[in-house]
């Protein structure tokens, strides 16, 4: 199943789209973290983009229609050591300084995103979450879009900004007004909840950006099509580099698993100025496919 078409352009309807004309930008940054830099010049063609996350009630009509079942539900692999049984990593907000502050839940998918006994009916217009990117793209597919690449989003996230830090300006929080659901306090002990959200918040419950974009940045990390590389100005798409290699060169060399990774953007509720500060549109981070979590959901794209 697809979205309806708009009979003057085949193309799914976009009512809860916003149209995106593209052209030339400056990704990235070179005051924060190091995977930010150099800034480089990059470009875009017309998109469109959702306006905001998708939400566990848009999952919900996809899973109800196509009987969808996500990775977190379906419990370990063989050929992975990383899953201990049916279930995805939840924040855990400590109480003494243990040194994590993610717990791996049995239970916990994107219906129960505190694990067993919890639930989403007070929950429907928050981003889903506990979505690995495979269920991201199989999303996307049904509604006949796809994810975005790192440059669209990045280029939607500043919202025609040319040299702002945040999608908004060059303060974070203007006058004192909060513009994004991210950590306020010393992360992890201390939350002073100033946004008025410990963990997600209704999409839409903060201002949008200069192109009536919401939570571009802030309440839920979003998949992105591209694999990682350390440098922006890696040449991901060029002719002489096939998908496989870049797979490859996502992978963690530290990390035994061999789990390539994607690139996340906009940064979470848990993001703050004492420990994560990528609530930003230059900033970027890995994720293991196969490593959903509580704070990780996505929006599509579709190209003009």
């Amino acid at each position: 199943m697809t979205l309806s078409q708009d009979s003057s352009t085949g193309l799914p309807k976009t009512k809860e789209m916003r149209f995106i004309r593209g052209g030339g930008f400056v990704k990235g940054s070179d005051l924060f973290y190091p995977e930010e830099r150099p800034r480089t010049e990059r470009s875009v063609r017309d998109f469109w983009i959702d306006r905001h996350p998708v939400t566990n009630l848009d999952f919900q009509t996809f899973v109800t229609a196509t009987g969808y079942v996500t990775f977190a539900e379906r419990g370990p692999r063989e050929e992975t050591t990383k899953c201990f049984g049916a279930g995805s990593a939840v924040f855990t907000e400590l109480a003494s300084d243990s040194g994590t502050w993610w717990e791996y839940r049995l239970g916990a998918y994107w219906r129960a995103p505190l694990g067993i006994g919890s639930g989403i009916d007070d929950l429907l217009d928050h981003p889903v979450v506990h979505i690995a990117y495979e269920d991201a793209l199989a999303y996307a597919t049904w509604v006949g879009k796809a994810l975005p690449t790192e440059d669209q989003w990045e280029f939607a996230a500043r919202g025609g900004l040319a040299d702002s830090e945040y999608a908004w300006g060059d303060e974070l929080a203007p006058g004192g007004k909060m513009m994004a659901n991210f950590w306020q306090g010393a992360f992890p002990h201390e939350n002073d909840l100033t946004d008025g959200w410990l963990r997600t918040s209704p999409v839409g419950a903060f201002p949008p950006n200069g192109f009536d974009l919401v939570d571009m940045i802030g309440n839920v990390w979003e998949w992105t099509s591209d694999w990682w590389n350390v440098a922006t100005n890696h040449p991901m798409r060029s002719c002489c580099s096939t998908d496989e290699m870049l797979k490859r060169l996502s992978l963690d060399p530290f990390d035994p698993s061999t789990v390539p990774r994607k690139v996340i953007k906009g940064g979470s509720h848990l993001c703050a100025p004492n420990y994560c500060q990528r609530y930003r549109p230059a900033a970027r981070h890995p994720q293991a496919v196969d490593s959903p979590t509580s704070h990780i959901g996505f929006r599509c794209v579709l190209q003009s």
